[in-house]
């Protein structure tokens, strides 16, 4: 697999101004912005500094809800089953909690065995406090969810199907359709973790058949921090009790009654960075120009490169695993920390991350891995990037 040669790379790039400054292989992290979200971003808060913050939402609301609109549009859903909260942490945690108010002890909670950290850390807190049990369904011959061990590990007490679309250590996509249409037959909610995975490949909800879904804004879709959404199916929605609520989630009725809103939102908080709103909405329209089959083929194109000239150099072994793999590429070099890597590369201007084992324990423990160098690509990345890349990998020692 090649780039995309039809990519308008010169123009991703022009619209990218921290391209001048870092080779950035940590979009998996946080990708740069490009120049209209941080222009919407600086204009909304020089508006709050002139008129107050209030008065700027008056004036702007029709910037600041378009994320509604626009991330309905990213995963063919409604804007009305759309919450905009302050991270995907937040998203996943105000569905998980929500369910988690039915479980009983005995109830089985069934995830993958690359789960991410702050995911399975929810499980074991509901495990303790309410004695539901957790079993990670074992990977197939790729490493990714395997539908048979899905379907064979089904029965009366299994209460969820938790599952992250694109694990955050590895380059692997897990077959989210295919557990989707388990779910559905066998009648179980399925809560999607699409935090790596929106953005940078299409995410249809209709076609995955999930029912609540969890995704930020900071990484692929290139938006500012502090931000991320959560899809809720609409038959789900009254049925869902939100963990909290105040008074945007709400409405105070009588003195001793109160009604929760009809939509989405009443997983929300009043409070939240109306800038931030602003910002994500013109990423995710960005990305949408850019066309996510587009942007996929691109992204996969460059990982495959990467993956085959790490494989070229001396004592460097790349860990991704799965048939179908994405922009994110894991790798340790033989006697040499991962931290040490990051550091080294860091000081040529070249960004990536580590990942660490608690961050996937069941995986990387099953796996013998130690912490993994990662580095994840996006569009605005170059052929000439990936060299300087690779060059700066062979020469640490």
């Amino acid at each position: 697999m090649t780039p995309d040669t039809a990519f308008d790379l010169v123009r991703a790039r022009a619209e990218t101004p921290g391209c001048k400054n870092v080779l950035h292989f940590n979009n998996a992290g946080a990708s740069l912005m490009p120049a209209c979200v941080l222009e919407a971003v600086k204009g909304y808060l020089d508006l709050e500094a002139a008129v107050g913050g209030h008065a700027a939402h008056a004036r702007e609301e029709d910037k600041v809800e378009r994320v509604y609109a626009a991330a309905a549009l990213l995963l063919n859903a409604d804007a009305n089953e759309i919450a905009v909260v302050e991270n995907a942490t937040r998203a996943w945690d105000m569905a998980f909690y929500a369910l988690a108010r039915t479980f009983k002890p005995g109830d089985r909670i069934l995830t993958g065995e690359m789960e991410f950290g702050s995911n399975y850390l929810a499980f074991l807190h509901m495990a303790k406090n309410a004695g539901v049990t957790v079993e990670a369904v074992r990977g197939d011959d790729t490493g990714a969810i395997s539908i048979e061990a899905l379907e064979d590990s089904l029965d009366e007490r299994v209460r969820l199907i938790a599952v992250t679309h694109v694990p955050s250590t590895g380059g692997l996509v897990n077959p989210a359709a295919a557990i989707g249409r388990v779910a559905r037959s066998n009648g179980i909610p399925y809560l999607l973790d699409a935090c790596q995975s929106v953005g940078q490949m299409p995410v249809d909800v209709e076609e995955i058949g999930c029912d609540f879904l969890s995704a930020t804004s900071r990484k692929f879709l290139r938006g500012p921090r502090g931000m991320g959404f959560l899809y809720v199916r609409a038959d789900w929605i009254e049925k869902m009790d939100p963990p909290f609520i105040d008074q945007h989630a709400a409405a105070w009725t009588a003195v001793d009654t109160f009604e929760v809103r009809a939509d989405a939102r009443r997983f929300e908080s009043f409070e939240t960075s109306f800038a931030g709103k602003a910002g994500f909405g013109v990423a995710i329209d960005y990305a949408l120009d850019w066309g996510l089959e587009n942007i996929q083929h691109r992204i996969r194109g460059l990982a495959a490169k990467l993956r085959d000239g790490l494989g070229d150099i001396p004592e460097v072994r790349v860990h991704d695993q799965g048939i179908e793999q994405c922009g994110i590429v894991t790798f340790t070099k033989d006697g040499v920390a991962s931290d040490f890597i990051k550091g080294v590369l860091a000081r040529r201007d070249i960004n990536v991350s580590v990942s660490p084992v608690e961050y996937a324990r069941l995986d990387m423990e099953r796996r013998a891995l130690p912490p993994m160098v990662r580095a994840s690509l996006h569009y605005y990345n170059d052929e000439e990037e990936i060299q300087r890349f690779l060059d700066a990998v062979g020469d640490i020692s």
